[in-house]
């Protein structure tokens, strides 16, 4: 609605004069857009140092602070605040999935805590045991996310399309859209309000926000517990601040991750085209700008109801929803290659309902079951965050991407989205198809905490590079000998029971300052 308001020529010239808010907004653009790609060198550090609920209080704090902007637009609150919200993206993201993993897990022991009291306290529960949990915390997050782009589009339709103007005047000088278009809205007329709306509703509709996104703040520090316990997030933190950063870079050596980054990248594309490849250049381009909300609600309601499909990862193999997503969208993604509605014609408006409402199961698959996946095959507590980080700092890597390449004609953009999910689809199949053959992931070795106490300490030489396998290989060889660095391959089948443990372990730190006798050395 902002942007809508800001494109209007009259608006601009009676409210704002010569203070360039065509310029502006660009540069909050520039800000909300670029931000997000430092954010894997601080995201992990903010959230060990805040803590996971208190990381999401604050991002969503300063999504409030980006919405108390509208009540007084100018370059010193408009910009800053989109820097901060760009900023924000990330870590905001990161520790939601962080937490409802969490959640689930915490929810497993709570609901088992008979039986593992029988068991005895020290049991660890059983590796998969929250997947059906998590399926459910997914699909119920995601179909309340979703079900927030409906409720986005309720200022536009109960407010906004009183002001604009019909489609003969607003699409009088395009000439191609769909497939045929260049850029985004091209031709599209510079005045979209035949009234513009007075200053008081104006403040009404932002004051409606400003509560929203209050109570969004009220409910995440009311109703969200802890993610940890408080001996958990001290442990977290004292495993030291230059090993917090440098854990993202190293969880690269997992081929899990590897394998799966096309489809972090696909995931950003796909919201990026939904909102403006399918919904301006297909929608709004042939069937006017009053449309647009309803595109959205018919997406969004679209997207909601299917996140309940995530579900059937409680019956199926894991790979049934995100592979069925994937091909619901390369067969829409092959036919809009072929598409090119005529402006103002309205007979084909059913078609784009159809292709948005589908185009919002696809994602609703997309999300669910990727997120879902990572909690799966993530379950240590100690490398939730950062594995979120990665996930959420590709996807505003891709939404970067299409920010820069958003003057490309369409068919180009068809043709790189087409790309990316096919190689998505095909390196997810070869991830799974590793871990059925039994390969082991490398997987950085999470230092020890070091906590401070009083008296003397003896520091051992932790070396955070090595995995768990390398250093209990390292110990079994004498410590010099040269372990192979790839991959194990064990075989295939499920394999029952605990881990074993390693056949030596590391000196105590008394016998470390008693300089040796400990039973590495016996």
């Amino acid at each position: 609605m902002q942007l809508i308001l800001h494109y209007d020529e009259t608006y601009r010239e009676v409210k704002y004069g010569n203070m360039g808010l065509p310029d502006i907004d660009n540069k909050m653009l520039i800000g909300i857009n670029v931000m997000p790609i430092a954010a894997l060198l601080y995201t992990p550090v903010l959230i060990r140092f805040f803590g996971t609920k208190w990381m999401m209080f604050l991002g969503v704090g300063i999504y409030a602070l980006f919405v108390s902007t509208n009540y007084w637009e100018r370059y010193y609150t408009l910009v800053p605040s989109a820097v901060a919200l760009g900023m924000a993206i990330v870590p905001l993201w990161a520790s939601m999935g962080n937490y409802i993993t969490r959640m689930a897990q915490k929810y497993y022991e709570y609901s088992h805590y008979k039986e593992r009291d029988e068991n005895g306290p020290q049991q660890r529960p059983p590796r998969g045991s929250h997947a059906p949990y998590l399926l459910v915390f997914q699909a119920i997050f995601y179909s309340f996310f979703h079900l927030s782009f409906a409720c986005a589009q309720l200022p536009m339709i109960y407010f906004l399309n009183h002001y604009l103007y019909d489609l003969n005047h607003t699409l009088f000088n395009v000439q191609s859209c769909g497939t045929n278009s260049q850029g985004i809205l091209s031709g599209f007329n510079k005045t979209v309000l035949h009234t513009l709306p007075r200053s008081r509703n104006l403040i009404v509709v932002e004051s409606v926000l400003m509560a929203v996104a209050f109570l969004a703040m009220l409910l995440v520090l009311g109703l969200c517990g802890a993610a940890y316990r408080p001996t958990e997030e001290i442990d977290l933190r004292s495993v030291g601040w230059g090993n917090i950063f440098q854990l993202p870079f190293k969880h690269v050596r997992d081929f899990r991750l590897r394998h799966l980054v096309p489809f972090f990248i696909y995931s950003g594309f796909e919201v990026l085209f939904a909102c403006t490849g399918l919904a301006l250049c297909y929608g709004v381009c042939s069937v006017g700008l009053e449309r647009l909300p309803y595109l959205l609600v018919a997406y969004s309601l679209g997207a909601s109801a299917s996140s309940v499909l995530g579900l059937l990862g409680l019956w199926l193999p894991r790979q049934v929803p995100l592979v069925s997503g994937a091909g619901l969208h390369l067969l829409l993604t092959i036919s809009l290659f072929f598409w090119a509605p005529k402006p103002r014609v309205l007979q084909h408006m059913w078609i784009l309902y159809v292709a948005t409402i589908l185009w919002g199961v696809g994602s609703a698959l997309n999300k669910t079951g990727l997120s879902t996946l990572l909690g799966i095959l993530y379950e240590d507590k100690e490398r939730q965050d950062f594995i979120f980080t990665i996930y959420h700092w590709w996807q505003a890597v891709a939404i970067f991407v299409v920010y820069l390449g958003s003057s490309l004609p369409m068919k180009a953009k068809l043709a790189v989205l087409l790309l990316t999910l096919l190689v998505a689809a095909i390196s997810y199949l070869l991830m799974e198809q590793k871990l059925q053959r039994g390969v082991v992931p490398r997987q950085p070795r999470i230092p020890r905490p070091q906590h401070k106490v009083r008296g003397y300490r003896y520091l051992e030489e932790d070396n955070s590079d090595e995995s768990d396998a390398e250093g209990e290989r390292g110990a079994g060889c004498g410590g010099g000998g040269d372990c192979a660095e790839e991959d194990m391959v064990l075989p295939a089948g499920p394999r029952g029971g605990p881990e074993p443990a390693g056949f030596c372990r590391r000196p105590c730190p008394y016998e470390q300052a008693q300089e040796g006798d400990g039973p590495e050395e016996q």
